[in-house]
């Protein structure tokens, strides 16, 4: 080993795939046959071609180190020889399946740890890997195939190599290889395409892939612009950054986020509430549940900061993260508070953002429309009669002194029209009582200052004193009518609010299930009450929202007509008016209608229930008065000619105990099956389970049905690990479900039996070439007492599939149809491996 390379740590390079078969082996040992014919010290560590003849041929002509042999519990295994292969110093080695497990008693229990001490060594090294390996997606990759993987490999291993690079195979041609019989031998294809690589499964481990190593592209990025010190926002993919405040707005806010998101492949959203370092901000944490739950169903991530300067601290995460747009919601503040406080905070993220674009959303919870608007009182809010006085105390004496300084002997009625003119004015800001003091305000002041004689209040023409009173007169009419115009908006505004909310209402009932529940939210939040609760007559609480008061005072509505209400509605937190009653009134309907819809619900699954209890007392009536009947009465009569008749010859005799043993054995058969369906449906059902061979019990199964080659073909796993199962159990099954295949299958056609491993558990297949059962009737085949397709009603109870099905789950398996490749039907026997194996055993299937 040189210097230099002691010098320097190895270079690894990861060949990423998203399944078994999409050719990571072969690009391994293609880019090792390139740089070999470059001259570069290329050798194979370790390379398993699972006798894949283009795989073998890429091996030809490239140095190989020989394998470490170890035996374990009496079999002989290869692994790859680290000490070999650092003493032999290649420059690159080329090391298969990174995430396998070496056998006990290896120098490291997993692969990925002897590559790192080849790296060490300074050996480059190129490896494979399949996206169900990475400890971070096993739990998503087992949700998608439904398998366990038993080898993983940390993230960290994977993401600290030099190059990742995926190799690509469309799912429709990875499947068409499997097909081909080039990735699996042909007792394990139909296995295969029916379960790990069905379509849909290949289709998301492929994006999965992508994604995981979009992440990797994605750190990398970040790493370059950090070491080359570039600031600025580098648009590779949309980064949407949602700002939460905890208030109802946060929904609107994410869905319209997750949109921007999805315009562009590989956009991510992100959402972030900003928390004060004092933590006197007032949050609301059950929005913020409600919402970090949403956003993670959306498929993005949440994220809670502390920062009091919010706008600073939302800008500063949106630029860590390389944030190319940041949506917030559109202030809820009044013009009046915007324009004493400034723009606010959606103007200082606009200001600070720099490349990054702000969207600012309009929501339905902004300026509280949650609740309804008040119509009792003034028409006008004390904000507007206070802004009116201030009008008039503000500009009523700068307008007097204007008038003052520039009056003259003919500017009189300037000057009237102008105080006519500041008293309109407050009147259309503040209604009645600010226009009044205005008047009164003006016209002492008009007395005052400019008639004689000037600096009294003294009137010494009549006519004056009429002017004055016309003056004040005109300020309360205009005053008047805008307090009614203001009135009749109001109004027209709680009458919007109230059909809002009566659609929101009646949805709630059509939508079903949680109406009662969403009725009394609503009702809490339209009528702005503390708490509001369903009682039934029992005074047990049926639904609540928010709190009750603690003295216990509440307005009681009674749910439902006559004398006998179906519940009793508390309202706690106010007085309600005339309006609110009405409204109230038609919410309370609305409430009896579900309830009693709810009511409707649970009966009509009562009644299901009872139909299909029904169903099933009839269908046994009806067996037990055909099938029972007819060994029954072969049984009764061969006895009878037995114990009336002397003159019997022995052949007579004979025939006749032969019909009676044939009736009894078959009455004892249909009454074992009864009382084993009844024990399975109690879950009673006995199960000693044991490890044993599945070939055993398949080859036992066929001898009871007397079955020879003509009848079953044998596609048995010679490798197949001894199962965990009931042998009796396990053979009922077996008959149970050969027996019926081989009564569907066309003559002349073979039914198939097959086994085959699937992670931890096996799999025996049983074909038939018949017709098949539609999707839509292959539920009911497990019911009781189905004969599906029997034109004779001689072959039992019907309880054959429903036995096995039940044995089979006892056993901690399955049994599930699938459609034949070309027509039939298909039942799938699926039971877990016995746990004796050890781990080496598993890696190496």
């Amino acid at each position: 080993m040189t210097g230099e390379r002691m010098q320097r740590r190895g270079r690894l390079r990861v060949l990423l795939g998203a399944a078994p078969g999409v050719g990571k082996t072969y690009e391994m040992l293609a880019e090792g046959r390139r740089l070999h014919d470059e001259g570069r010290d290329v050798v194979i560590a370790i390379v398993e071609t699972h006798e894949r003849e283009a795989t073998l041929a890429q091996t030809v002509g490239l140095p190989e180190v020989a394998r470490r042999i170890d035996s374990h519990r009496g079999v002989e295994l290869s692994e790859l020889d680290l000490d070999a292969v650092i003493a032999r110093a290649p420059e690159i080695a080329l090391v298969d399946e990174l995430a396998h497990t070496n056998i006990p008693g290896s120098q490291h229990s997993k692969r990925w740890q002897d590559v790192e001490v080849l790296l060490d060594a300074g050996i480059d090294v190129i490896t494979t890997v399949n996206v169900q390996h990475i400890e971070s997606l096993n739990a998503v990759v087992e949700k998608i195939t439904g398998i366990a993987q038993q080898e993983t490999i940390p993230d960290a291993v994977v993401r600290a190599a030099d190059e990742i690079e995926v190799v690509d195979l469309a799912p429709q041609s990875l499947r068409d290889r499997l097909s081909a019989g080039l990735v699996y031998p042909a007792e394990r294809i139909d296995a295969a395409l029916s379960n790990y690589f069905r379509l849909g499964n290949l289709t998301a481990l492929r994006e999965l892939a992508l994604l995981w190593l979009a992440d990797e592209v994605d750190s990398a990025l970040r790493s370059y612009r950090a070491d080359h010190g570039i600031e600025g926002t580098w648009q590779a993919r949309e980064r949407v950054v949602v700002a939460l405040t905890g208030g109802p707005e946060g929904e609107t806010l994410l869905r319209r986020g997750a949109r921007i998101a999805a315009r562009s492949a590989g956009g991510v959203l992100l959402a972030v509430h900003v928390s004060a370092q004092d933590g006197l901000r007032n949050d609301s944490p059950g929005a913020l549940t409600a919402q970090r739950t949403l956003v993670e169903s959306l498929g993005g991530s949440y994220h809670q900061i502390v920062g009091n300067d919010i706008p600073e601290t939302l800008v500063e995460f949106a630029q860590s993260v390389d944030a190319t747009q940041v949506v917030i919601g559109v202030s809820r503040r009044g013009r009046l508070m915007t324009a004493l406080t400034g723009p606010g905070i959606g103007a200082e993220i606009i200001r600070h953002s720099g490349d990054i674009d702000v969207h600012i959303v309009t929501h339905a919870a902004a300026g509280g429309r949650a609740s309804l608007p008040k119509i009792t009182g003034g028409a006008l809010g004390w904000r507007r009669q206070v802004l009116g006085f201030a009008v008039a105390l503000a500009f009523g004496p700068l307008l007097s002194w204007l008038m003052f300084t520039f009056r003259s002997p003919e500017s009189i009625t300037a000057e009237v029209l102008a105080y006519q003119l500041l008293v309109v004015v407050v009147a259309l800001i503040g209604g009645l009582r600010p226009a009044v003091f205005a008047a009164v305000l003006s016209g002492i002041t008009l007395d005052f200052l400019f008639v004689a004689p000037q600096f009294t209040i003294t009137i010494a023409h009549p006519l004056h004193v009429l002017a004055l009173a016309l003056y004040v007169t005109i300020a309360i009419l205009v005053s008047i009518i805008v307090d009614q115009a203001a009135r009749r908006a109001r109004t027209a505004k709680r009458a919007t609010a109230e059909a809002e909310l009566l659609a929101a209402v009646a949805g709630n009932v059509l939508r079903g299930d949680n109406a009662v529940l969403a009725l009394v939210s609503r009702t809490r939040e339209a009528f702005g009450l503390s708490g509001v609760r369903l009682l039934d007559a029992d005074g047990e609480v049926l639904a609540r929202d928010g709190e009750p008061l603690r003295d216990g005072r509440a307005i009681t509505v009674p749910v439902g007509s006559g004398d006998a209400p179906r519940a009793m509605l508390e309202l706690h937190g106010g007085p309600l008016d005339g309006p609110a009653r009405r409204l109230l009134d038609a919410i309370v309907a609305q409430l009896s209608a579900a309830i009693e819809h709810t009511d409707l619900r649970a009966t009509a699954r009562e009644a299901v229930t009872l139909a299909e209890t029904d169903q099933v007392r009839s269908a046994l009536l009806s067996a037990l008065s055909h099938d029972l009947r007819r060994p029954l009465a072969s049984a009764v009569a061969a006895i009878g000619g037995l114990r009336g008749a002397g003159a019997l010859s022995a052949a007579d005799r004979d025939e006749l105990l032969a019909t009676a043993d044939e009736s009894l054995g078959t009455l004892s058969t249909l009454i074992t099956d009864l009382l084993d369906v009844s024990r399975v449906q109690a879950g009673v059902l006995a199960v000693s389970a044991t490890r044993m061979d599945a070939a055993g019990s398949i080859l036992a199964a066929i001898d009871e049905l007397s079955f020879g080659p003509s009848d079953v073909e044998l596609a048995l796993d010679p490798s197949l690990p001894p199962l965990q199962a009931d042998p009796v159990l396990l053979q009922r099954v077996l008959v149970n479900v050969l027996a019926n295949a081989h009564r569907h299958s066309p003559d002349g056609r073979q039914v198939i039996v097959s086994t085959s491993r699937l992670g931890a558990r096996a799999e025996i297949r049983i074909i038939d070439r018949g017709e098949g059962v539609p999707a839509n009737r292959r539920d009911s085949m497990f019911q009781p007492f189905q004969r599906y397709g029997d034109t004779d009603n001689t072959t039992g109870l019907g309880l054959g599939l429903a036995l096995s099905r039940g044995f089979t789950e006892g056993m901690g398996g399955s049994l599930t149809p699938e459609d034949t490749p070309g027509g039939g039907l298909t039942m799938v026997i699926s039971l877990p491996l016995a746990a004796e194996q050890s781990d080496t055993e598993e890696a190496q299937q």
